[in-house]
């Protein structure tokens, strides 16, 4: 089949590279004019592992792996430890892999086959379902792009994000499916501190964090704060900086002005929302959205990427085993990722208020609560999830 896949991220690559070899004819259409490397490390869980096992990366990213969790602690005022990540609690089990998302989206592309393409700078206009019929207007999607180029293709699949351009052109605006979860997420480069060594450090004040990450001689400051909904354009970096100077107004605590100063100095500051998409089906005829486009989880799970990565890897095999009945394949994808996701989607109030305490009460029982899990000695345990839908027949 001949199949177009919107965005150029993880789910977009691992989608050609799954399709690709599976022998269609795969064109990506990224808007940017080209891969999207920023973006602090990211985590590959469960059964994504054998996902990447299953297409011959697995070694490849092995030998990428960082360990920036293991290495992060929170701090006072001072700069002094005072608790550290709980991985125990938050991983599914030893064989996690962390990894920077350039590494991946590298190592994705890179195993893309001859059968897929990369088309950057450009992105869809216009979709028009033909439906079913063998008619002049039936048996395939009419796609117009914004550089005026058109197309006709058996199937196209949104993996453009969160902000979802095929969503929208298909089942209606943003603002219907996403569910805001009260915070918000800021990355910025910090080359002032890429030389230096030491522990990640996470510093809290009431409804913030902010913190300095290093990995692979590079570091980063990193930022999240408690809002209610903020209205923005996801596109002008200077409107996201305000809002982040903005939240952390009167706070000088620790390194804040500091970081604050390296997010203004940024021309690649990243920022975002934490919020899921929720959809009651992820496709409509010839259409069907994968990873956040989707079924956003958030940040906050630490699961995006592994949901990116069993959603194609699903969605090709169910497109295989069906003789390339999209109808069928479809509804059969949805069976097998839909447990995954309903997982992960429920995993990000815990994580939410770890890293983000109301009070300063209720900072100082999170460092008490952590101290005393390190020296339990058992720990906590482990949540390795082997869901419903994975061996679907």
């Amino acid at each position: 089949m001949n199949i177009l896949v919107s965005g150029a991220g993880v789910a977009g690559l691992a989608c050609a590279r799954e399709l690709g070899t599976r022998g269609h004819d795969i064109t990506v259409v990224e808007y940017g004019r080209h891969l999207r490397l920023a973006g602090t490390p990211i985590d590959i869980r469960g059964d994504a592992i054998e996902a990447v096992d299953r297409m011959g990366l697995l070694a490849r990213i092995q030998k990428q792996r960082v360990r920036m969790s293991e290495l992060t602690q929170f701090v006072d005022s001072a700069g002094e430890p005072v608790a550290r990540i709980p991985m125990a609690e938050i991983s599914d089990s030893d064989d996690d892999i962390e990894l920077l998302r350039e590494d991946l989206v590298r190592i994705l592309a890179d195993a893309l086959p001859e059968t897929a393409t990369i088309r950057f700078g450009d992105s869809i206009e216009t979709l028009t379902d033909g439906g079913e019929g063998d008619g002049e207007n039936g048996g395939g999607v009419d796609v117009r792009f914004a550089s005026g180029r058109t197309g006709r293709y058996d199937l196209v699949l949104g993996a453009d994000g969160q902000h979802s351009v095929v969503r929208e052109l298909v089942f209606g605006p943003e603002e219907d499916y996403l569910r805001h979860l009260g915070v918000y997420f800021a990355l910025a480069d910090h080359p002032g501190e890429a030389s230096t060594e030491g522990a990640n450090s996470i510093y809290n004040v009431p409804n913030r964090m902010a913190g300095v990450f290093r990995y692979k001689g590079r570091a980063v400051a990193v930022f999240q704060f408690r809002s209610e909904p903020i209205d923005y354009d996801h596109r002008d970096l200077d409107a996201q900086k305000k809002i982040l100077i903005d939240a952390f107004a009167g706070h000088r605590s620790w390194r804040i002005p500091e970081l604050l100063d390296a997010a203004l100095a940024d021309p690649g500051f990243f920022f975002t929302s934490a919020s899921q998409i929720h959809l009651p089906s992820w496709h409509r005829g010839r259409v069907a959205l994968v990873g956040d486009a989707g079924y956003s989880p958030a940040f906050l799970s630490g699961r995006g990427t592994s949901l990116a990565l069993t959603g194609a890897r699903f969605l090709a095999e169910e497109l295989e085993r069906s003789g390339d009945d999209h109808t069928a394949a479809f509804a059969r994808y949805e069976a097998r990722q839909r447990p995954y996701v309903t997982f992960a989607q429920n995993r990000v109030y815990s994580g939410r208020d770890r890293m983000l305490p109301t009070s300063w009460a209720a900072i100082a029982a999170r460092n008490e609560a952590l101290r005393a899990m390190r020296t339990t000695p058992d720990g906590p345990q482990r949540t390795t999830p082997r869901l419903a839908g994975e061996n679907a027949e």
